[in-house]
């Protein structure tokens, strides 16, 4: 089957570069009308060019494609509703929302400034909310739509990042609530966790980032923001050809008795069941886990 966007309008949040430029070139290519948003400033967020987005833009039309710049920073509200606005002005909808842009304030915990920890919350988790309120809004009248949030590896846990990987820990609850919401809007939420060769990860990653061509992760976010993907409330993985679920899950537990009074040392004393990953459950809301109890209680 053929995968296509005839009809549909992306918006694409920091692809001026990296891996929202192959995104936003490949929705194109499948017929999608692109709203190119990068404000064009440096890896920590600061400063900004407009010509990151234009150049993107420019190689789309040049290809025949359908696309228009936008430089607004998502960091705040006025931002992320312009970027909705461009959207809706130029091409009169929004069906598909790739929330991308990012920045990185790297240190280790107790050398962390709390300006470095507003930047990267305003950046990446903030600028979610900015930009998927407004489109969400758009799309509940049309009855569809496809969000794309993307996470981190980070959120395993990694030195130097705890704002980073606590944004990226955040957009995975926002998409999954919004997943449950949108649900009967014909709306879909997922989140994408990439690794690849980038201006914000090469010294991260080292001689290793030549095996992780961004491109190798498109494919999973064309397919997450398309009309053939029929899943919601999913992670995924994708990194040098590799694509996995990545699954947030809730094990089976111990349970000390609907009349018991536990103490901590019995938490101590059944810690191995507690750990126990076998007959775990994906929960899908916070229902699962409520209806998973009760079943406890029945028993």
């Amino acid at each position: 089957m053929d995968i296509d966007f005839d009809g549909r309008v992306a918006i694409v949040t920091g692809a001026g570069g990296g891996l929202g430029r192959t995104y936003a070139l490949d929705l194109a290519a499948r017929g999608a009308a692109v709203v190119v948003n990068d404000l064009g400033g440096s890896v920590d967020g600061k400063g900004g060019d407009d010509s990151a987005a234009q150049k993107v833009v420019d190689e789309i039309t040049a290809q025949g494609g359908q696309a228009v710049p936008n430089y607004d920073s998502v960091s705040t509200p006025e931002g992320g509703e312009n970027v909705v606005k461009t959207a809706v002005d130029a091409f009169g909808r929004v069906d598909v929302v790739i929330n991308n842009a990012g920045i990185l304030r790297d240190k280790s915990f107790l050398k962390l400034e709390w300006s470095d920890l507003d930047a990267v919350l305003d950046v990446h988790l903030k600028g979610a909310f900015y930009v998927s309120q407004p489109a969400f809004r758009v799309m509940k009248e049309n009855g569809y739509g496809r969000f794309v949030f993307t996470a981190s590896n980070a959120t395993f846990g990694n030195f130097g990042q705890t704002n980073y990987s606590a944004a990226k820990m955040g957009l995975v609850g926002l998409s999954n609530t919004i997943a449950v919401e949108g649900a009967r809007a014909g709306i879909l939420s997922n989140v994408i966790m990439p690794v690849a060769k980038t201006r914000m990860t090469e010294e991260l990653l080292g001689d290793f980032a030549d095996y992780l061509a961004p491109e190798f992760v498109t494919p999973m976010v064309a397919y997450l923001s398309s009309e053939a993907c029929t899943t919601t409330h999913g992670a995924y993985s994708a990194a040098g050809g590799r694509y996995a679920r990545v699954f947030w899950a809730l094990g089976q537990g111990w349970f000390a008795g609907q009349d018991a009074q536990p103490t901590a040392e019995d938490i101590a004393a059944h810690l191995d069941q507690i750990e126990n990953q076998d007959g775990y459950i994906v929960p899908g809301s916070t229902t699962d886990e409520i209806l998973a109890l009760a079943e406890l209680f029945k028993k």
